[in-house]
């Protein structure tokens, strides 16, 4: 027997049969063991039909004695032998000297049990023996009632449930765990009960998150870098191509460094977005002063902003702290001000705001340019997704910098959207808000790392 549910069913059901027969039989030879006391039921029973049959005989004879045995009879379903001092049946006249020889050897009793269905009584005066033959049904059952069966049959059901209810989640835990090993990555038990095999249920679960998330991140760099690497590889190989035969030398090594910093700047990011997605207990949990981040991120990008033609303003601002990584928060925010500088027309300005709003810090970022189609709403924060393939390449953008933001923004509990604010588009980012907020505490200032697209 390998089934759990087959094993504990038949464990309880065992338990409860044992125990329902068990307490019959008890009571049942109880009952008959007690018969020879003079205050059992039976032993006052047996008294009563002896005083009854002496009676009887004594002033009806025979005629009376065999009505009253068959009444005895019809009443009881039993039957009874009335003889005198030395064992003769005073209706049959048949000697019964072995019932009155087994019966004398428990003289001291007031009630003698015979064997296991015959019960004697002695009159007080030792004249008469009264044997009284108690029925007997089939063996196996005699001592079982309705109401045992009926109680039996409730201990079968409520085993049937408390077998089921200890199984079936043991059973859904290996449904998960198979279609998991299978690469079904997204298998969970998402088991809602409180006990034991519900914490263990919920403990595949977060682990199976945490491969899930880990296999995800390795799927997606190999991707990432399959799709991207290709493109720049052809391109430095047909620059060290052209430098070889030793024509407009200068101009090809540009190249070969132009597309050499792309790699670089290429495996910078995928490293970055590796690392936001790849590993959450690694994360740092500092607090930041972000009204500060934001006003050096936005000084650090005003080089920026002046070749592409543009102004940044960072005019709405309130002093603010989050909690968490100070260089995912710094590379998020950035990242976005970067792209916002990027497709703002010249002469335009890019409006940086930082306020809080029902318990959260919103950063937000608004360029005057094209904005982004509505159906392209929902898909400009996927990874090496662009709108115009051929714009970004010109612009330098890999499509890697919204894509970490996100990541950066939702490993903080926070949430990222973008809306065209025509004209243009405006990036949204909410942070929690720091719980406890020291007031000598602010944001220790880093050198710029190296920019994201």
């Amino acid at each position: 027997m390998n089934s759990l549910f087959a094993k504990i069913l038949l464990w309880f059901w065992c338990t409860i049969a044992v125990y329902v027969i068990g307490s019959a039989f008890i009571s049942a030879l109880n009952v008959s063991r007690n018969a020879s006391s003079e205050e059992a039921p039976v032993s006052r029973l047996v008294t009563f039909q002896l005083e009854e049959a002496r009676t009887a005989y004594e002033t009806g004879g025979r005629p009376a004695l065999q009505a009253f045995m068959d009444t005895l009879e019809k009443v009881y379903g039993a039957k009874g032998i009335l003889t005198d001092e030395h064992g003769k049946d005073l209706l049959t006249n048949r000697v019964r000297t072995d019932l009155v020889a087994r019966a004398m050897r428990h003289p001291k009793l007031p009630a003698i049990q015979v064997d296991s269905d015959t019960v004697a009584r002695v009159a007080d005066d030792g004249r008469y023996w009264f044997f009284y033959e108690v029925p007997k049904h089939r063996v196996g059952i005699w001592f079982l009632s309705p109401d045992h069966l009926f109680f039996m049959l409730a201990g079968v059901l409520l085993c049937y449930w408390l077998a089921l209810h200890l199984t079936s989640p043991v059973r859904a835990l290996q449904k998960a765990v198979e279609r998991f090993g299978a690469g079904d990555l997204r298998a969970r038990v998402g088991s809602k009960r409180r006990d034991e095999l519900g914490v263990l249920a919920r403990t595949f679960d977060r682990m199976a998150n945490r491969i899930e998330t880990l296999v995800g991140a390795e799927r997606r760099l190999l991707l990432d870098i399959s799709h991207e690497l290709r493109s720049p590889l052809a391109r430095l190989g047909v620059a060290i191509e052209l430098a070889r035969s030793g024509e407009n030398l200068e101009a090809h090594l540009s190249r070969i460094q132009k597309e050499s910093d792309r790699l670089n700047a290429l495996v910078g990011e995928l490293l970055q977005v590796t690392r936001a997605e790849g590993d959450p207990n690694t994360l740092r949990r500092d607090p930041i002063r972000l009204d500060e981040l934001v006003a050096q991120l936005v000084d650090d990008a005003q080089i920026e902003a002046s070749a592409h033609g543009c102004a940044l303003e960072y005019a709405r601002r309130e002093p603010v702290m989050v909690e968490g990584d100070p260089e995912l928060l710094r590379r998020a925010v950035e990242n976005v001000i970067r792209n916002a500088i990027r497709y703002s027309p010249p002469k335009e300005p890019v409006e940086v705001s930082l306020a809080r709003q029902n318990g959260s810090a919103v950063v937000d970022v608004r360029d005057h340019g094209p904005g982004v189609p509505e159906e392209s709403l929902g898909r400009i924060f996927d990874a090496f997704y662009r709108v115009d393939s051929d714009r970004n390449r010109v612009s330098g953008g890999i499509g890697l910098g919204l894509s970490i933001a996100r990541r950066a923004i939702q490993l903080h509990k926070g949430s990222i959207r973008a809306r065209n604010a025509k004209p243009g588009l405006e990036v949204e980012m909410e942070l929690p808000v720091y719980s406890f907020e020291p007031r000598a505490a602010s944001y220790e200032t880093k050198a710029p790392g190296s920019r994201s697209s």
